[in-house]
């Protein structure tokens, strides 16, 4: 069973059709890689799946349970409920400036174990383990050197490894980064990828949407390719990066040399 089944989606905004019927599924422990032109509906997927937007047509399902239909209304508690299933790691690390990066990381399950049972009468316990696991994260992304530094001290790396640390803290069974490097300049997007790859290795499953061409061969068991609102072509990285067969993909492709 798939653990992330995405059937039919679309997505319109008015008129205007970005997403027309994407369907796809993922294995638990697999990382995709998403590619395809600027435009071509790849964010407004990740968006739609994180619920950020609400999709106009499809389902998702999770575990064998669907947790959205178009067919079915779904209130804002069930909204927040299944966004919880999912982490983001946006492109622009969207950390709290006024937070350290520990409490970056902890914070929102600082305000999630409130809603626990045994919160008041544990609340010293909790805040403990969850200040102890924001501390593994951080040493995870190699930056338990940087626990009270402000975002305004780190580098754009850094911020965005305290972003993707963040991002685990709930413990998400699907994580989605949205182009994780583009606001990076190039020396400081070796030391993100480095740390999307160990998550790789140590089976994270994980959807990437990314520009790193190379780093999308490397790193995925498949790939996407999208363009138009529609997947044009999957497979193999080593199939879809070296002998594409649609021939907009070889076009897409040609332009990084690979």
């Amino acid at each position: 069973m798939a653990l992330l089944e995405v059937k039919n989606l679309y997505k319109s905004f008015d008129k205007l059709e970005v997403l027309k019927g994407i369907s796809f599924s993922m294995n638990e422990g697999e990382t995709i890689s998403v590619i395809g032109p600027s435009g071509g509906g790849k964010t407004t997927l990740l968006r739609c799946l994180n619920f950020l937007e609400m999709p106009t047509g499809g389902s998702i399902t999770v575990q064998g349970e669907e947790i959205f239909s178009a067919d079915k209304p779904i209130d804002m508690d069930e909204i927040r409920k299944n966004r919880l299933r999912f982490g983001l790691v946006f492109q622009n690390f969207n950390l709290f400036p006024q937070y350290t990066a520990l409490q970056n990381v902890t914070l929102a399950p600082k305000l999630q174990a409130k809603n626990r049972p045994d919160y008041k009468k544990r609340k010293k316990e909790i805040i403990g383990e969850i200040e102890e696991n924001g501390k593994e994260l951080l040493g995870r992304v190699g930056l338990s050197d940087k626990l009270d530094y402000y975002p305004h001290q780190l580098s754009g790396g850094q911020q965005q490894r305290v972003a993707i640390a963040r991002a685990l803290a709930l413990k998400p069974e699907v994580l989605f980064f949205d182009e994780p490097t583009s606001a990076l300049d190039p020396e400081l997007t070796d030391e993100v990828l480095k740390v999307i790859k160990k998550l790789a290795d140590e089976k994270m499953t994980m959807l990437i949407v990314t520009h790193e061409m190379r780093f999308a061969e490397a790193v995925s068991d498949r790939v996407l390719f999208i363009e138009g609102g529609n997947i044009v072509e999957q497979g193999a990285p080593a199939d879809i990066m070296r002998n594409p067969k649609e021939e907009r993909t070889k076009q897409f492709l040609a332009a990084y040399n690979i």
